[in-house]
């Protein structure tokens, strides 16, 4: 069996290549919004390191169509359906209720479950996706992938001016309107039988409405600036360089099969890759058309997915044992075995999930896919003022954060091969 412990000693030289080489991209590529052509140069770029410093006999680029503006494209209609909900209370309150709730529905569908609800609506674009594998030398009984997403987020300009707590305040209060706003057209569709109102005098609405409902619906008014400056919410026009988010979870497979490499590892029976899966912030799409393209490729032997998003901050380092809003489970097992091994070198790692209105990472897409998968990260769920902002930079990282995390991983990788690469 191969002995990868001078993988693990040699680990902050391992993250200093990470740091070099995310600076190098985010200095000299074009920015990487989803779909883009920095997104398809940093993967062509990757996929060359790959074989070269890697060792990859195998490093495909591979494309696919999506809609990335869909993804963030639910504001435009639940707010808009929000809004017209407000000013329909005074006169259609049945039509005010049944629009609300059908941007909640597209908020819900687009947002909470990464569904493609309203794709079809926004421009086509190109992502792309890297599938990079190192062959062993003798027969393939196992295989392990270790996965980032080459894409950057584009700019949130209130978390990036103000931070994360004025963000998630502006958000939240905006759905507490909206939900407030449903509520009054329903009592206000009941109170007028789903009729027109005609007369828009304070006596008919006090009469009709009643005294307190009328009043209700007036007060309303008060989140009205806030639901149309979540048009704003995001800057389409500008993405930020994504250093932490996500390139640290790109490099951290392409690190250890460097490390592999520069020490002559070259293992018998288990397959070792990296899939870069592009347009993570577009909804998860490259890691959902990689599930697609692939279905059924990776059957053949156990196979198992590190999935790394934002590997920022020791302290939040983290096993994602729910994804996607914490509606979709990670494998026990595959999560497991990061707990365990993180112990095994004494360095703290949590128990931790992706939770309610907290988003997903490609974790969740390749869990959806049938795959043996889990999703580590290291970031604040009460966001910084570095996620998704202009302060997501190659002078924002944290080397002992990677460092760390890449010796857990090379840790699960000796691992998994003892246990399956037999």
């Amino acid at each position: 069996m191969a002995n990868f412990q001078k993988l693990i000693d040699n680990k902050a030289e391992s993250a200093q290549y990470m740091m070099d080489e995310i600076a190098h991209i985010c200095k000299n590529l074009p920015k990487r919004a989803p779909g883009e052509e920095g997104e398809k140069l940093a993967c062509e770029y990757m996929a060359e390191v790959l074989k070269k410093d890697g060792g990859c006999e195998r490093a495909d680029v591979e494309s696919f169509k999506e809609h990335p503006y869909s993804f963030l494209g639910w504001i435009y209609f639940t707010i808009t359906f929000a809004l017209a909900g407000i000013v329909l209370f005074f006169f259609l309150p049945a039509l005010g209720a049944v629009l609300i709730g059908i941007g909640f529905a597209i908020m819900i569908a687009q947002f909470g479950l990464y569904r493609k609800a309203i794709d079809f609506v926004f421009p086509e674009k190109t992502g792309h996706n890297v599938t990079a594998i190192k062959k062993c030398t003798g027969e393939v009984k196992a295989r392990i992938f270790f996965n980032g997403h080459p894409d950057a987020a584009w700019n949130w300009p209130v978390n990036n001016k103000f931070g994360g707590k004025v963000y998630e305040a502006h958000i939240g209060s905006s759905v507490i309107g909206a939900l407030i706003a449903l509520a009054l057209c329903i009592a206000a569709a009941v109170a007028t039988k789903g009729q027109v109102m005609d007369v828009f005098t304070l006596e008919a609405y006090e009469i009709v409405y009643g005294e307190e409902l009328f009043w209700a619906g007036i007060a309303q008014l008060v989140f009205v600036p806030g639901l149309i400056l979540m048009y704003f919410m995001w800057d389409p026009k500008t993405t930020v360089d994504g250093a932490n988010d996500n390139l640290t979870g790109c490099y951290m497979g392409i690190a250890i099969l460097k490390a592999m490499k520069d020490a002559g590892i070259e293992l018998e029976h288990t397959e070792v890759g990296v899939i870069l899966s592009g347009s993570e912030e577009a909804g998860l799409r490259g890691a959902k058309a990689w599930v697609e393209a692939h279905k059924g490729e990776f059957d053949d032997v156990p196979t198992w997915i590190y999935s790394y998003d934002t590997i920022h901050d020791g302290k939040f380092l983290g096993v994602n044992y729910r994804d996607l809003n914490a509606t979709v489970k990670a494998d026990k097992e595959v999560s497991d075995m990061f707990m365990n091994c993180a112990k095994e070198l004494g360095i703290k790692c949590n128990k931790t999930l992706v939770p309610p209105l907290g988003g997903a990472t490609d974790s969740a897409a390749f869990a959806q896919g049938g795959y043996k998968v889990t999703g580590i990260t290291a970031l604040n769920h009460v966001l910084e003022d570095y996620y998704h902002t202009m302060k997501d930079t190659y002078t924002n990282l944290d080397k002992n954060c990677l460092a760390d995390c890449y010796a857990i991983s090379v840790k699960c990788l000796e691992k998994f091969d003892q246990q399956f690469g037999k």
